[in-house]
């Protein structure tokens, strides 16, 4: 039970504080806290690597969404777009996701990633847990999404690609959008508009998988 307290008061600790730092610090305090679980779960048994598991996931999910997301809120879209900043400069929508998992620790190749088919890493990120939907109505994405849980996924369009987090059965697309690129990142509902509403493809895959937060623990590299 030590090393689940651990990231308990590691979880806590960076929630609280992360929204009053620049980005730098946050991910320097983000940094942190993945050394010490990666710490504890080295010398962990099974059941506790387990409980570790389950409460990073939790960390990671609550991270993104409410800390490190929000900084990029503003940063406006650009097709050659691929600022390391929120804020500065400006972002297309695949730098906008291989930018905040890397930045939060995940070991991918960014650019290359970036100026790949967004299927390619969805793939490799959610490994089986992907469905795909050609000539879908938007109901039949927002039944599979609450049927599928809360959590974080990535979501593959015709022509673009972003997040998709759901919590409590409240869902939100959030991406840079080439639809407003004044305002580029943003979150917002499925039946906004926007590239997700109108695609006729879209690819889903569901991340934070046992063996992806074990990679994030250990800092494994994704090719």
């Amino acid at each position: 039970m030590k090393y689940t307290l651990l990231v308990l008061l590691l979880f806590f600790a960076c929630s609280i504080h992360a929204q009053q730092k620049d980005y730098t610090t946050t991910l320097q305090e983000i940094e942190m806290v993945r050394e010490k679980v990666r710490t504890s779960y080295n010398v962990a048994n099974t059941t506790e690597k387990d409980s570790i598991i389950v409460e990073t996931r939790a960390y990671i999910f609550k991270i993104l969404v409410k800390d490190i997301f929000p900084l990029w809120y503003g940063t406006p879209w650009d097709f050659n777009g691929h600022t390391k900043t929120p804020g500065e400069g400006k972002i297309a929508c695949g730098y906008f996701v291989t930018t905040t998992l890397q930045d939060i620790g995940f070991n991918i190749p960014r650019y290359k990633w970036a100026q790949s088919a967004s299927e390619v890493f969805i793939k490799k990120l959610a490994k089986q847990q992907v469905k795909r939907f050609t000539n879908k109505p938007l109901r039949t994405i927002e039944d599979f999404l609450l049927n599928s849980g809360d959590g974080l996924y990535l979501v593959g369009l015709d022509d673009h690609t972003g997040f998709i987090s759901v919590d409590n059965n409240k869902i939100r697309f959030i991406h840079a959008s080439y639809y407003q690129p004044e305002i580029g990142v943003m979150a917002e509902a499925l039946d906004s508009e926007n590239p997700l509403k109108y695609s006729k493809y879209r690819i889903i895959g569901k991340l934070l998988s046992d063996t992806m937060v074990h990679n994030w623990i250990k800092g494994i590299r994704y090719e």
